[in-house]
């Protein structure tokens, strides 16, 4: 064993999760700066430093520095060494702004609790065509895309999107974008895109000029009336209600996503089943202009 498989193989757990985190956002963001790993693990900026230079000695060539930007960026043939690049892998760090995943447990439970998750089926793209996406929301440009709409009969067209969040509905995750074809903010489903460039052009939009992301709503919801009285009480105290309503406030963009994933009756004269449908809405007059395609 030379010295660089020893120094790799020797590498304490904290400083390998400081390198995984490298990796992921110098391939996700497209750079990785010394303030980016001092903010993430606490540490001094020379310590960052350092943590740096072990990576550019133990996976050289993977990053070549920017001086535009202060920062490394992943180089032609970049090929990741400590972390898993997955999308799978990486978009839970993303949501949850966590800077690794996976310690030393092998199978032990880090709190004694077991969970389990539905057994939903992947709707992701590619790990390139991520990243490619996520550069753009970092750097603000614009994003050119190969998309397969529902309508597309089979074919992916080109769109011209200025993404500014990525978005976990619960069964699937989509980025909120200015389409410069529709010259209106959208959401695309990240698995209908096919490819994805991050071009060098600047985003005329941002986040800020999305009237349905940044306006909130409140969602007044009751139990069905379907449901016996004992039912709707428990009902009530499963979600912590305070009194007969239940106020949910959601940004007009996540509307529909949100009377979809909690089951809600939207129909007028809440006739749905009130045992698949358990929740009733209120305000639809409210409601039904941000997000019409959630009421039969």
């Amino acid at each position: 064993m030379d010295t660089k498989e020893k120094l790799h193989a020797d590498l304490k757990w904290a400083t390998r999760q400081r390198l995984q985190y490298v990796e992921v956002m110098a391939y996700y963001a497209g750079v990785v700066t010394r303030s980016d790993v001092a903010r993430a693990f606490g540490l001094s900026d020379p310590a960052a430093t350092k943590d740096l230079k072990l990576y550019g000695s133990l996976a050289p060539g993977n990053l070549v520095y920017n001086h535009a930007v202060f920062g490394f960026e992943p180089a032609a043939g970049f090929a990741a060494v400590f972390a898993d690049l997955a999308p799978a892998a990486v978009l839970p760090l993303v949501a949850a702004n966590l800077a690794v995943a996976n310690g030393p447990y092998g199978d032990t439970l880090l709190y004694g609790v077991s969970t389990a998750a539905l057994p939903l089926p992947l709707r992701l793209p590619s790990a390139a065509t991520l990243a490619q996406i996520t550069r753009a929301i970092r750097a603000r440009r614009k994003l050119r895309v190969r998309y397969r709409s529902l309508t597309s009969a089979g074919r992916a067209g080109v769109r011209i999107l200025e993404p500014h969040t990525l978005v976990d509905t619960g069964l699937r995750w989509h980025v909120r974008a200015y389409s410069d074809a529709h010259c209106e903010f959208r959401d695309f489903v990240l698995s209908r895109i096919v490819e994805a460039e991050c071009l060098d052009t600047p985003a005329d939009s941002a986040a800020q000029y999305d009237d349905d992301w940044v306006e909130w709503v409140s969602l007044k919801l009751a139990p069905h009336r379907g449901l016996d009285p004992a039912r709707r009480e428990n009902l009530l105290f499963d979600y912590g209600a305070a009194g007969e309503l239940i106020e949910v406030n959601v940004r007009r963009a996540l509307l529909g996503y949100t009377l979809q994933r909690l089951g809600v009756d939207t129909s007028a004269d809440h006739s749905r089943n009130p045992n698949a449908y358990q929740l009733m809405l209120l305000n639809r007059d409210e409601i039904e202009p941000f997000a019409g395609w959630a009421f039969g």
